[in-house]
């Protein structure tokens, strides 16, 4: 029904910008009716949500990393991608894009894609 797949660098300076797409793949409706999300686990933590967009135009940003975050869309190719600025060591993390479920009151992430790795060089 749906498949995403980020895409991106492998490896980002400090203080560079972290650039990362993530494509999408299902039907129109799919597309057009939910929000997506950037997400990112660092090692030997949780899951941080990053940010959310949709289609249509509609962003909401972490607030922790709200000053750093950009996220843009391209509707023509189903993709959107992230923009993390001013990068530090402690901005590595596998960063993952995701389906944003919020219907019936509920906000779940609940299609994924299989994350990137994205280190960051001392």
């Amino acid at each position: 029904q749906v498949q995403l797949q980020e895409s991106g660098p492998g490896l980002v300076k400090p203080s560079q910008t972290l650039s990362l797409t993530c494509t999408v793949s299902g039907d129109s409706a799919t597309i057009n009716n939910y929000y997506w999300s950037w997400s990112r686990q660092p090692p030997g933590k949780g899951l941080e949500w990053v940010g959310a967009m949709s289609f249509s135009g509609s962003l909401y940003y972490s607030q922790t990393l709200k000053s750093r975050t950009s996220i843009s869309r391209d509707t023509s190719k189903n993709q959107f991608t992230l923009q993390l600025t001013s990068v530090t060591p402690e901005d590595p993390a596998v960063y993952y894009c995701a389906r944003h479920d919020l219907s019936g009151g509920r906000s779940t992430l609940d299609y994924w894609g299989e994350g990137t790795q994205v280190p960051v060089s001392s």
